[in-house]
């Protein structure tokens, strides 16, 4: 798929990091300390919506940090008819961050499949997560081991899908687009972010609903078979 590769920069939430099933986990356990009485996966049904909103704004730099981090939660209280106090959100808000990368359930084959390709190539995240949290996913998840390097977006100073990111990553990496593989979940910023900038990418697509002409996965283990 790239001739002469050296290099495969993975998405971390979604792609590698189970965000779904870690989430439900983190909000069962703060909604359980704050005494919010809402049954989570009810919650989740409107949050993930919300939460989806926020990110695409946050990517493309229509809010803050912050204001991602509280109006998710407001907002999707305020469409459950829940009350809820500005403080309240702002602890839930904390707890969120502190009890999120605590949990550490992954794809299934991702540790196998990164063994592997640590192998023969070598491997980076690049993920538009807050920093302090997704170096402790990776931590949590013990695979930090894989990985050369980390890049997230706080720390390159802009987004996926944005170029500036991908021309960071890479001079992080000392790796050139030419001999570079991008695999993430999320079409515009992932696939065709690094595919502007000229990296080759596959879609990691699991539930096969994804319009994208290009080169799918539904599992990690397929990677062994493409690259």
């Amino acid at each position: 798929m790239v001739k002469e590769l050296k290099h495969v920069f993975f998405d971390l939430d979604h792609t590698l990091w189970d965000f779904e099933r870690n989430s439900t986990i983190a909000f069962s356990e703060i909604f359980k300390k704050n005494k919010i009485e809402l049954e989570v996966e009810v919650f989740l049904k409107n949050y993930t919506l919300i939460n989806n909103f926020y990110w695409a704004k946050y990517r493309n730099n229509q809010v803050s940090k912050e204001a991602l981090r509280f109006g998710r939660l407001h907002d999707t209280f305020q469409e459950l008819n829940y009350s809820v106090s500005k403080n309240i959100i702002d602890t839930l808000s904390d707890d969120y961050i502190t009890y999120l990368p605590k949990n550490n359930f992954l794809f299934a084959d991702a540790h196998s499949t990164l063994n592997y390709l640590q192998q023969k190539y070598y491997l980076h995240v690049i993920t538009n997560g807050f920093s302090e949290v997704q170096n402790l996913k990776i931590i949590n998840s013990k695979i930090n081991h894989y990985f050369k390097t980390i890049t997230t977006s706080e720390e390159a100073g802009v987004k996926k899908p944005h170029p500036e990111i991908f021309e960071y990553a890479l001079k992080k990496a000392k790796a050139s687009s030419q001999q570079s593989l991008m695999i993430g979940d999320n079409l515009e910023a992932d696939i065709l972010g690094a595919e502007n900038y000229g990296i080759k990418a596959i879609l990691y697509d699991d539930q096969g609903v994804i319009n994208y002409s290009g080169t799918k996965i539904k599992n990690l283990k397929q990677l062994l078979e493409i690259i």
